[in-house]
């Protein structure tokens, strides 16, 4: 029987109310598994809980309770020292949806990269340089980039690079928190296109979170469907968005803002 390349067990996330307040319940008893080169969707409005659980994957967050494994063993929740943080970062990456934030303005995209490269111990600098350029070279970048700041990139490029600096150091599992929502519908389907080659080239394990129901569809296989932190609907992908069973995750469909569209009708990507 295959070991799942990602489990997560029960997982509930509190966080302290306000004074003579009850603890606010942002997770609550999330159970979902991830098989080595799948891809889950985590779907939901804001406020649905998506972000955190994938926050608690990244080691961003704690668990108030419950448990997450890779392949089938705990996945330590308190990495102590900065090796221990190290490894737990070369095993989970995470691409977030504003990816200037994310990237040093005052760094060029080679040197940037060069030192995710250096400081996991993949390369020195010298062969840190030709790993920077092959890693942007996946994502449809070249050698001019190298020397450019993330100001003088467009939204699109500076998500590219983010792609690149997290899949530089061969993660088992990337994460993608709403990695497409700043950007336009043209570019939005550029990366989507790349994120879906890149996943047969590798066997890297994806977590999509969004809101956006096409996006879903288009780049998983299995979705959850979370309301006030539970999974309210999971399955395959096309199911649970082409016939859904609960109903908020009709309600999520029919509230889909497009020309022509018809409540629980199939979706289209770009439409």
């Amino acid at each position: 029987m295959n070991v799942p390349q990602l489990s997560a067990r029960e997982l509930r996330k509190e966080f302290a109310g306000g004074r003579k307040s009850a603890p606010v319940v942002a997770v609550d008893g999330v159970t979902f598994d991830v098989e080595r080169g799948g891809s889950l969707a985590i779907v939901g409005e804001s406020g649905s809980g998506k972000t955190t659980v994938v926050r608690m994957i990244a080691g961003l967050e704690t668990p108030t309770s419950g448990e997450l494994l890779l392949d089938g063993a705990p996945l330590a929740q308190h990495a102590r020292g900065a090796a221990a943080r190290l490894a737990r970062a070369r095993r989970v990456q995470m691409v977030f949806q504003d990816p200037y934030s994310s990237l040093d303005p005052r760094q060029t995209i080679g040197d940037g990269l060069t030192e995710i490269i250096r400081l996991h111990g993949i390369a020195d600098r010298a062969e840190g340089m030709d790993l920077a350029l092959s890693q942007l070279q996946r994502v449809g970048l070249d050698q001019r980039h190298l020397a450019m700041r993330p100001g003088s990139l467009s939204g699109g490029q500076r998500q590219r690079v983010a792609i690149a600096r997290a899949l530089a150091v061969d993660p088992e599992v990337l994460i993608l928190d709403e990695a497409v929502a700043a950007l336009d519908v043209s570019i939005q389907a550029q990366i989507l296109n790349l994120l879906t080659d890149l996943r047969t080239e590798s066997d890297v394990t994806y977590l999509f979170v969004t809101h956006d129901l096409a996006v879903a569809q288009q780049v998983t296989d299995t979705a959850i469907v979370m309301h006030h932190g539970c999974i309210v609907e999971e399955g395959a992908t096309d199911a649970v968005l082409n016939d859904p069973q609960a109903d908020y995750t009709r309600r999520l469909l029919d509230a889909v803002p497009r020309r022509g569209w018809k409540p629980r009708r199939r979706l289209v990507v770009g439409a």
